[in-house]
Parts: C-alpha cells; sequence; structure tokens
C-alpha cells in the first residue's frame, strides 16, 4: 500500500476487506457496511467499495489538508467524504480479512456505532451538498402543504367558503417554509463551492512527495516487508 503511493503519487490508498474466514465479520456488519457505503457512493461518488476500513495509507498533504473533528469509529467516514469533495487521487487494494485473535474485543458497538456513523453522513450532506439536502426539505414541505391545501381549494372553488381556515393558515405556511428552505439551499451551495476550492487551493498549496521522498519510502516499504 505504502509503496502504491508513492509510485502513482497518490494521496490515500485504502485497503478493502475481503472475508477469509467465516466469522470475520460480525453478524450485521456486512449488510450495514454496505449499507453506509453505498449511501456515500451515491452522494459523494462510488470511489471506494469499503468506506469503513481502517486500514489506510495517507500522504502527508492529505493529513494537513483534512480537518478531523470525529472522535470515534466515524472517522472513516469523514476521510473518505475528504478524499471525494476535494477530488484526490486516491486507490483501493483488497486485504485479507480474518477472525479476530481469541482473547480479544472489537470496541466497535454495531448499533451505537452504526447510529453515530449514519448521522455524520446526514451532517456531511447538510454540509457538503447543501442544495441536495435542502431541497429535499423543501420538496416534503411543499408535498405536505399540497397534502392539506389541496382539498381546501377544490372546496373554496366549489362553494367560495374556506371551511378549515387553521389548516388553510398551515398549508400556506408550510408552502413558504418550503420555497426558504429552497432559497437556504441556493445560498449554501454557492458559499459551499467557494469554501470547497479554498479547501482545495490549499491542499495544492502544500508539496507531495518529492522523488527522493518516493524513493526512500520505496526502500523503507521493502526493508518493513522483508
Amino acid at each position: 500500500m505504502v509503496d502504491l503511493l508513492l509510485q502513482n503519487s497518490l494521496d490515500m490508498v485504502n485497503g478493502a476487506r475481503v472475508p477469509v474466514a467465516a466469522g470475520a465479520f460480525r453478524p450485521g456488519h456486512v449488510f450495514g457496511n454496505r449499507l453506509l457505503t453505498g449511501t456515500v457512493a451515491a452522494i459523494f461518488g462510488d470511489r471506494l467499495r469499503d468506506m469503513l476500513s481502517g486500514y489506510r495509507v495517507m500522504s502527508r498533504r492529505f493529513i494537513k489538508s483534512f480537518p478531523a473533528l470525529a472522535s470515534g469509529f466515524e472517522t472513516e467516514t469523514e476521510l473518505t467524504v475528504h478524499a471525494l469533495e476535494l477530488r484526490l487521487p486516491i486507490a483501493e487494494v483488497q486485504t485479507p480479512y480474518r477472525e479476530r485473535m481469541q482473547g480479544s474485543q472489537s470496541k466497535l458497538h454495531t448499533f451505537r456505532d452504526g447510529w453515530r456513523i449514519l448521522r455524520t453522513i446526514f451532517l456531511l450532506v447538510k454540509e457538503e451538498r447543501p442544495l441536495q439536502f435542502f431541497s429535499g426539505v423543501a420538496a416534503a414541505l411543499v408535498i405536505a402543504s399540497l397534502a392539506l391545501g389541496w382539498p381546501l381549494v377544490g372546496e373554496f372553488l366549489r362553494t367560495g367558503l374556506v371551511p378549515r381556515f387553521p389548516t388553510a393558515i398551515l398549508a400556506t405556511g408550510l408552502m413558504i417554509l418550503g420555497f426558504m428552505s429552497f432559497v437556504t439551499g441556493l445560498t449554501l451551495d454557492t458559499v459551499t463551492v467557494g469554501r470547497r476550492e479554498m479547501k482545495r487551493l490549499y491542499y495544492l498549496s502544500l508539496q507531495g512527495p518529492t522523488f527522493r521522498e518516493r524513493r526512500r519510502g520505496v526502500v523503507m516499504a521493502d526493508q518493513t516487508w522483508r
């Protein structure tokens, strides 16, 4: 992995875990990993098949440009989204994944950490894809407004009366909130694009591996392997 990163001037190499034993993954973890990885791939880009892998190699400029905010297992999600959003050169290799050694215990709590990862994805979508996020909120509000207000409009067209005035006020308020949410998404999307470009410019200002560093890294990797 180190050799691949240095030879190709990459910023991250991810180890996609391939189980080679029946008990390598705990029950439900395969489905959860596919669900969360698929969610991130659908929103930010399909470049990794094992987003939750902690087996990674990263360059110095990747680390210097990465705003580490997570304090638990959701850090893999932040690493992945950071690489996808800045369109960094990354790669993935398959790595064998075996059963845990006897007497050792995993620090991963299936439901608690799964919920934290899902919450992180939700927050990253809001921060990095505000137009899509707030457009979804706007669509939900507009649909609710139409569901409440359409019968009232039909009744008004037939009789000229509004039988449920509070419902009409609620429907109108939901429609206004829907348009406000859409406008908020447009505004924040402009801000996010500028912030993303600033992050990328800072990343590009950092020096990548020089030829000497690449050569030294390959030699060190070869010696470590031997």
